[in-house]
């Protein structure tokens, strides 16, 4: 009877050195790969560009490989157990790190009938890091793009997008990140904020930037970003015109919009009761949602709708009330919206959310309830956090400053040290050196 040698991998991206580990396993006997899936993978870095039956097509096409199994943890215990393979081959750069609690339970594991781990030296030349930013560099597709926030949400407990007002506030969003003990930080995505994209462009939040300037916008940030983006649909306005709307963001690749229940001249939801905040009726919103849905082409592109009940301040229960109806009318999600300083009445219309029969994607955008945390957030059932300011609200004084920096001193050394140096910006942009 043959020996069964055990990989684990992801291999999103194939190179040099998944291929030397395959071949050594190959060596020892019948090679099974453990794959990982879309939802391990996501708990220390990105969702892989191919989708895990993608990936499975690739990896059992290798010669050696047998089978491909799914890995639904970073623990390779369970499938250890269920194969019990005499052999796990792995690289060599996991003795140390994160990774090094993993190497001693397959050591563990293996003990128990005597398997035996077999570590292959670091192929030294290959980053992967360097390939995904070179596929950055080549960029993505509309399809691929617009299907990806609907498979970071089957991955993903939850994701996090920030807001964008140019082509270079996506630059930061596509590659900023933080390492941490539980793998590397990013942001998953990017919100198309009409409130941002006005202001960037010296206009006010009422929908006096029409859609097809906010496109030329969003054109400019596809063309140098890869990560998904949802746009900000505000009302939508007229069922017909949304339509279209509809339409070209599908056929642009951006993964979903929000439209807001309220009817008549926009006035940004922050203001609260300060000034009039009509809402749509229930039927009206939902044949707009109805329309929506019957306009798009694929399966990707999400349309969310987003309750103003509580910005209106008529409370937790009329917000569920209209939840119920939209999601009814064929609504991907629903957002939720709030400006109250704590996160409680969000809490509180989670719970009764959550407890819908028809539940599905929820949004929260904590920009005057920003003490809550992700972890809280993601606790209440929250599937989308949205920073949906954040970015333009930084830029705007570091600018001020610097510009009254050089009035006051009539030259711009003093404001040199809080400026990025002219040959990183000159650096910043692919090509530009």
């Amino acid at each position: 009877m043959s020996k069964i040698a055990y990989v684990g991998m992801s291999a999103d991206l194939i190179h040099p050195g998944h291929i030397n580990i395959v071949n050594r396993a190959a060596e020892l006997g019948d090679v099974i790969v453990g794959l990982l899936t879309d939802e391990a993978i996501a708990t220390y870095k990105r969702v892989p560009f191919m989708s895990w039956d993608q990936r499975a097509a690739v990896i059992g096409a290798l010669k050696g490989v047998v089978r491909v199994v799914p890995q639904h943890t970073l623990d390779y215990t369970d499938n250890l157990e269920s194969n019990r393979p005499d052999y796990v081959i792995h690289g060599d750069d996991w003795k140390t790190g994160v990774q090094s609690q993993t190497r001693q339970k397959v050591i563990d594991t293996l003990a128990q009938w005597g398997g035996e781990l077999v570590e292959v030296p670091y192929t030294e030349g290959i980053s992967s890091t360097k390939f995904h930013n070179a596929m950055k560099e080549i960029g993505t597709t509309p399809d691929i793009r617009r299907a990806s926030l609907r498979r970071m949400l089957k991955a993903k407990p939850l994701v996090r997008f920030i807001d964008l007002h140019n082509a270079l506030s996506g630059l930061v969003i596509e590659k900023i990140g933080v390492d941490t003990p539980n793998g590397r930080r990013e942001f998953d995505g990017m919100w198309a904020s009409s409130l941002t994209d006005s202001t960037a462009k010296g206009k006010p939040d009422i929908e006096a930037v029409d859609t097809s300037s906010r496109m030329v916008t969003l054109n400019e940030v596809l063309e140098v970003t890869t990560k998904p983006i949802i746009y900000d649909g505000d009302t939508g306005g007229k069922p017909e015109h949304f339509v279209f709307t509809v339409r070209t963001l599908e056929r642009l690749g951006v993964s979903a919009v929000i439209v807001e229940d309220k009817t008549g001249l926009k006035k940004n939801s922050l203001f609260g009761t300060e000034v009039e905040q009509t809402l749509d009726s229930i039927e009206a919103f939902s044949h707009k949602i109805i329309m929506a849905k019957q306009a798009q082409q694929t399966d990707d592109f999400m349309v969310i709708a987003r309750l103003e009940s509580l910005i209106a301040g008529y409370g937790v229960d009329h917000a569920i009330e209209r939840a119920k109806a939209f999601l009814e009318a064929g609504a991907d999600g629903i957002m939720i919206h709030s400006r109250e300083k704590t996160p409680d009445e969000i809490f509180e219309f989670c719970k009764k959310y959550n407890e819908l029969p028809n539940r599905k994607t929820l949004v929260a955008v904590p920009s005057s309830y920003n003490q809550v945390t992700e972890t809280e957030l993601q606790a209440q059932g929250v599937n989308v956090v949205i920073y949906a300011n954040q970015l333009l609200r930084s830029a705007y004084p570091a600018m001020l400053e610097t510009a009254r920096s050089i009035l006051t001193h009539q030259r711009s050394y003093e404001c040199d040290s809080r400026m990025m140096p002219l040959k990183e910006i000159l650096e910043l942009i692919p090509g530009g050196k």
